[in-house]
C-alpha cells in the first residue's frame, strides 16, 4: 500500500513540475500591438508635430514660388500684345524655364519630405524596439511578438497582451520618470 501511495505521490510531483514548466513556457509568449504603441507613445506625437511643421514650411516655400510664377504669367498675358516677336519669345522661354525650375524644386521638396517622414518614423520605432527589448529581458520573456494588424498574430489571449503595460513604461521613460 505504501508503494502505491509513494508512486502516486511521485507521479503527482512529476505532474505538478511538468505543469509548472509548461505554464512557464506558455506565459513567456506574449505580444504587443505595434499600432497601439505607435499611436499611444507620446514621442510619436511630438515627432509628428515637428515633421508637420517642417513639411508645412517646405510646402509654403513651393506655394509662394508657384504664386509668383502665376503672377508673372498673368502679367505676361496682359502685356504680351505690346511685345515684339523677339521679346515674346524671350519672355516665353523665361517663363518656361522658371516653371521647369519650380517643378524640379517641387519634386526635390517632395522627396525631402518623404525622407524626413521615414527618418522620424524610424526614430520612434527604434525607441519602441529598444524599450521592448529591455522590458522583455528584465521580465524574463523569451519572445515578445509584435501584432500590427497585418495577420502575423491572428489570435492571442488577452492575458498575453502587454501593450498597455509596455506603453505606460515607454511613456514614463520618455517623460523621464
Amino acid at each position: 500500500m505504501k508503494k502505491i501511495t509513494l508512486a502516486i505521490a511521485v507521479l503527482a510531483l512529476i505532474a505538478s513540475i511538468a505543469t509548472f514548466f509548461y505554464s512557464q513556457e506558455k506565459s513567456s509568449l506574449v505580444y504587443v500591438d505595434v499600432n497601439k504603441l505607435l499611436e499611444g507613445y507620446k514621442r510619436t506625437k511630438v515627432v509628428r508635430a515637428e515633421f508637420e511643421k517642417k513639411a508645412k514650411l517646405l510646402k509654403s516655400n513651393v506655394d509662394s514660388l508657384v504664386t509668383d510664377w502665376q503672377k508673372e504669367l498673368k502679367l505676361y498675358e496682359k502685356e504680351r500684345s505690346g511685345y515684339s516677336k523677339k521679346e515674346l519669345k524671350l519672355k516665353q522661354e523665361l517663363l518656361s524655364n522658371k516653371q521647369q525650375q519650380i517643378n524640379n524644386y517641387q519634386q526635390a521638396i517632395q522627396k525631402q519630405i518623404q525622407e524626413e517622414d521615414k527618418k522620424s518614423t524610424q526614430t520612434v520605432i527604434n525607441d519602441i524596439n529598444d524599450f521592448v527589448t529591455e522590458y522583455g529581458k528584465s521580465k524574463g520573456y523569451k519572445i515578445i511578438f509584435g501584432a500590427s494588424g497585418g495577420g502575423n498574430i491572428m489570435y492571442a489571449d488577452k492575458s498575453a497582451d502587454l501593450t498597455d503595460t509596455v506603453l505606460e513604461g515607454l511613456n514614463a521613460e520618455y517623460e523621464g520618470k
